[in-house]
């Protein structure tokens, strides 16, 4: 038995030393190439990440600012709302249809005036708005005062700028109010319909940066169209005064024709006079006065 198990063993040690001798050699060099690349794309990616890293730490920052500007004080908050009223205003409308910080007659100063013929006359733009009672109304839905003192304070505005930019005379009969911000432009058509509807009776329209866009797209076509019907009408002015000048020309070349036409038979008459007389001179000279 004991013989059979020595047997047994030798057999398994040779098929395991056969097993050895069948692997194949490991590439030292081979291995440390790959460790290498490994290694090298290892690194490029921790870099991506560690700029991504970066750009996601400057975005927060620029979020961060951002909120401070619409959470601080007002003065920020109006430096940004017209900034971006300006930026709108200039990507869509003529350098010499609008004008920012211009002094009325009224001494009131506009954040931004549309140039627009009389009538209408100029718009006016507001970039201002109670943001203080809208962030109250925010931290809290449920607090109803909070509520109805945002719906107030948005009211006294839309008359504060009814009674300002709104001249008879001088500006148009109606004026624009800018909230720089889409939601809470959203927020006031969907909670208080009724203040929207007011503003509209005041002739305070309420306009967000996607409306503002269209509005002035709106108005620089209108622009545009009465710039051609100007140039129409003195094309027309120019036209009737030309052919008034051809109408005198005409009748100045008649003229001329007439007396050309009166020149003609005055010269025909004395042409028919000097071939009268030529034969008369020629008998006179070839009479004979000779004396007898």
């Amino acid at each position: 038995m004991t013989t059979y198990i020595f047997v047994l063993l030798g057999i398994i040690i040779f098929l395991l030393l056969a097993i050895l001798m069948r692997r194949p050699v490991v590439d030292i060099s081979a291995l440390r190439e790959d460790n290498a690349r490994l290694r090298e794309k290892l690194a490029e990616r921790l870099g991506a990440l560690s700029q991504n890293a970066i750009e996601l730490k400057n975005i927060s920052g620029d979020i961060a600012n951002f909120k401070n500007i619409l959470m601080g004080n007002k003065q920020a908050r109006g430096t940004f709302g017209e900034r971006q009223l300006a930026d709108i205003v200039a990507d869509i409308m003529p350098p010499e249809t609008y004008a920012f910080q211009t002094t009325l007659d009224t001494g009131v100063r506009p954040d931004c005036i549309i140039r627009l013929p009389y009538p209408p006359g100029d718009m006016v733009i507001d970039s201002k708005f109670p943001l203080e009672s809208y962030n109250r109304m925010m931290a809290d839905n449920t607090d109803i005062m909070a509520k109805k003192q945002f719906e107030l304070d948005v009211r006294r505005h839309i008359d504060a700028i009814g009674e300002k930019y709104i001249i008879a005379g001088q500006t148009a009969e109606s004026a624009m109010m800018f909230i720089a911000s889409e939601s809470i432009f959203e927020t006031l058509h969907r909670q208080f319909p009724a203040t929207i509807e007011y503003a509209a009776r005041q002739k305070v329209f309420i306009v967000s940066p996607s409306t503002l866009w269209a509005t002035l797209n709106t108005i620089r076509a209108v622009l545009s169209d009465i710039k051609i019907k100007r140039v129409a009408n003195q094309i027309k002015i120019e036209l009737d005064a030309l052919l008034a000048d051809l109408g005198r020309l005409n009748e100045r070349a008649t003229n001329v024709e007439r007396h050309f036409n009166m020149t003609l038979t005055d010269i025909e008459q004395l042409q028919t006079s000097i071939r009268k007389i030529s034969p008369r001179a020629e008998k006179l000279r070839d009479m004979d006065f000779g004396a007898e």
